[in-house]
This record gives C-alpha cells, structure tokens and sequence, in this order.
C-alpha cells in the first residue's frame, strides 16, 4: 500500500489532487505510526502468542500488541484515498486493509481488539491530517510540483 502511494505519486500527473492524496496519505501514514508509538508508552498488551491464546507463524515481534501498526498504516491509507474523493482506488485499498487486518489476527500476532485500536488511530490521523491540510497554500505547492 505504502508501494501504490508512491506510485500515485509519481505517474503522470493528470489531476493535481492525486499529489494532494499522497501527500495526505503519507501525513496519514507517519502521524498515524506516531501515535501507535504515543500509545505504547501506556498500553502494554503482550501479543496472542506470548499469552499462549495462538500459535505463531511468523517470526516474533519484540513490541507489544496493541494497537496494531500494521491496521494503523493499511486503514490509514486507504481513508486518506476515500477522504480525497478516490472512491474507486479507495475501496480497494480498503478491501486490502481489511485483509491485513484479518492476517494479522490470523498469523496468531495481533488480537482482533490490536487491528481496531488501529482502526481507530489511523482515523484519528486521517481525520486530523484532512482537517490540516489546506490544497493551494505555498507549502502544498512547493510539495506537490516537486519532481
């Protein structure tokens, strides 16, 4: 997902608003991560595996689980996209959040209460990022005509 960002980025541009939305989906992205790292400080959930509840396929992580970093980047993506009126490509990176989402409950790494705090974070990000982000400032200009 963080791979078709960039290449949102760099085809050609036809529509100024696709620069708009990946720079939105990056803000989305980082500040999204950031308040996951903000939330660990306080919540210290050992991962499904560690709790002897699941069996673990892939190699562990050495972080707690919640909120799920994976859900956080995935959803906050793809809200980004939906909130920037690509509702085609939107939906489809939505689609491919939720199947993150469900593979990280399924490879025993996160519970499915992690992938929601994710959920949650990354619409608090991709809430706050669409409230800030103001298209045709200085700032957005130099950014957007950038490569």
């Amino acid at each position: 997902m963080v791979l078709y960002t960039a290449l949102h980025w760099w085809l050609p541009v036809r529509d100024v608003r696709q620069r708009h939305t990946a720079l939105a989906a990056g803000a989305t992205f980082l500040l999204g991560l950031g308040l996951n790292q903000i939330v660990l400080l306080f919540v210290h959930r050992p991962r499904p595996y560690l709790a002897g509840v699941s069996h673990l396929v892939i190699p562990p992580s050495a972080d707690w689980s919640f909120p799920s970093d994976h859900a956080t980047a995935a959803t906050g993506i793809a809200l980004a996209f939906l909130l920037h009126g690509w509702r085609g490509r939107g939906g489809w990176l939505m689609a491919t959040a939720l199947l993150v989402c469900v593979a990280r409950v399924w490879v025993g790494t996160h519970y499915v209460g992690d992938v929601l705090g994710g959920f949650v974070t990354a619409l608090v990000a991709v809430t706050f990022v669409k409230a800030a982000y103001r298209p045709g400032t200085r700032f957005d200009t130099a950014l957007t005509s950038l490569f």
